[in-house]
């Protein structure tokens, strides 16, 4: 299996979540173990001689792809959530949206300081989210490794506010 097996498995739902969006559903990645396992094996492939102290996954499907990522590479995971989801302190980091803002938190205690993370989610398309988690990492002082996606919304220029930190997705859609 390749980048293109996975390219060929997402779906394209038009108009959700509402009109003019084509929402990029990888749920039949997640119901195919064989596929699954590829993409895990693949999104790890750049970090097995060099694997981060923690991955941290970005809600909700970041904690899919986060959680088995940190399982193949031996590390731990951590969330980061939408604001009030998260039970113990926190801190956070707010990004805009299209039409206001939303707000993202990790716990304060989650990571020490020069430990080395990944952040990953499913989908890079602005970049905000993305961001906005790099700007917690930092906080904490732990040093960002990269950042992995299974799609990249390239259109969209996510990774120019994500530099200077390399950025990897298995499939890119111009």
């Amino acid at each position: 299996m390749s980048a293109e097996t996975i390219r060929a498995a997402i779906r394209d739902i038009p108009d959700f979540p509402k009109p003019g969006i084509i929402f990029k559903d990888i749920t039949p990645i997640l119901g195919s173990g064989p596929l699954f396992a590829e993409t895990i094996e693949l999104l790890a492939a750049r970090h097995l001689a060099s694997p981060p102290d923690r991955i941290v996954g970005i809600e909700s499907r970041g904690f899919i792809f986060g959680a088995a990522l940190a399982l193949r590479l031996g590390c731990g995971l951590v969330p980061v959530r939408k604001q009030g989801k998260l039970p113990y302190r926190t801190i956070a980091a707010s990004y805009d949206l299209e039409y206001g803002s939303a707000t993202v938190e990790i716990h304060r205690d989650a990571l020490r300081p020069g430990e080395r993370v990944l952040v990953v989610d499913d989908l890079l398309a602005t970049g905000g989210t993305a961001a906005a988690a790099v700007r917690l990492v930092e906080q904490l002082g732990a040093v960002v490794q990269g950042l992995e996606f299974v799609i990249e919304l390239a259109f969209l220029d996510g990774r120019r506010q994500l530099a200077p930190h390399p950025v990897n997705a298995l499939v890119a859609v111009s």
